[in-house]
């Protein structure tokens, strides 16, 4: 015997209200009590009710539905920051779509992926890689909200770490620490960020005349083995490394002790960045810029708030987020020792 279906008409007879409150009870942006939202809610748990969602869509042109955007996830902070999105994102009262694509860091290749998802909105990690790419997004008529791209468009915002005033930090730190072999490990090339916090750490070596070695990774922990130990072996030292990520400087921290017989703090001091969970562990003890992702997904979760409240203008915002610099052993100063 087939089941009967639990419609909205069901619901609203249960909870003593109107099939229409039904209806906004389920919108995230709809007008409603909160105590008539909790007695549809109850009412709808009691009954395993599962609201159909088509109609909603074909009358609004609106699905409820943000479209997070992911790629590589190889790196542990993406996940962290997923989860303060979709967290926040369920507790405005929004359905989360996980779109995962190819490319680890831009948005480029994936576009004709992404024009076939109905979302009301689309948010990622991955920058904007180019002018037609940021075109062909504005096109989808939807807020586009993007993390550290620095390109953006009609309707596509961005919300930045201070990547290179990061970059500059590390440099007056290191010049404070007496370092003057610096090395930059940088990640990809069309990685926005990566550039930015090399070009600022660049800057503030050669203020105080200091020459920056650059050493080329790929954000894995593998290149960053790969990239000191190469080094190492062309007898090319350093005495203080900034790392574009936490995952290729946990690979350098390695690299230092397996292949020059060197120790941190005391023949190298490392910083990384995105402070990642492994950063902390006893056998990297890393240094590291906090991206704060939760502060990252709030200021989201505004700028869909503003773009909602006037669906005729989608907004262009660029929103910078101060990274805060956690200092462990990587950045200890040697203690001198005693007379």
């Amino acid at each position: 015997m087939t089941k009967r279906v639990i419609t909205s008409i069901d619901v609203a007879r249960l909870a003593g209200v109107s099939q229409s409150a039904v209806s906004r009870a389920f919108s995230a942006t709809a007008s409603i009590a909160p105590a008539t939202r909790e007695r549809v809610l109850r009412a709808a748990e009691a009954l395993n009710y599962r609201p159909n969602r088509i109609p909603s869509i074909m009358l609004t042109g609106r699905s409820g539905m943000i479209g997070i955007i992911v790629g590589g996830m190889r790196n542990p902070l993406y996940g962290t920051a997923l989860e303060h999105l979709s967290s926040g994102l369920h507790d405005a009262g929004f359905q989360v779509l996980l779109v995962q694509v190819v490319d680890s860091v831009t948005l480029d290749a994936a576009l004709g992926q992404l024009a076939g998802y109905r979302v009301d909105a689309l948010i990622t990690a991955l920058a904007i890689g180019s002018e037609e790419t940021a075109s062909a997004l504005s096109a989808l008529s939807i807020p586009i909200i993007a993390f550290n791209s620095v390109m953006t468009g009609p309707g596509i915002s961005s919300i930045q770490s201070n990547n290179r005033e990061s970059g500059r930090r590390v440099a007056e730190m290191m010049v404070t620490r007496g370092v003057q072999r610096p090395f930059w490990l940088a990640g990809p090339s069309q990685n926005a960020a990566s550039r930015a916090r090399g070009e600022g750490f660049v800057e503030g070596c050669a203020m105080a005349s200091m020459h920056v070695t650059t050493l080329e990774g790929d954000d894995t922990y593998e290149s960053g083995f790969q990239a000191m130990k190469q080094s190492l072996q062309m007898g090319h030292r350093p005495d203080g490394l900034f790392s574009s990520n936490d995952l290729m400087g946990c690979g350098v921290l390695d690299a230092l002790g397996e292949n020059g017989g060197l120790s941190c703090p005391e023949d190298v001091m490392v910083i990384g960045y995105d402070n990642i969970p492994q950063s902390a562990w006893q056998a990297y003890q890393l240094s590291s810029f906090d991206q704060r992702s939760d502060a990252m997904a709030a200021a989201a979760l505004d700028i869909l708030g503003h773009a909602f409240a006037r669906p005729d203008e989608l907004p262009s915002e660029t929103i910078m987020i101060e990274a805060s610099l956690v200092l462990r052993r990587s950045t200890e100063k040697p203690a001198r020792p005693s007379a």
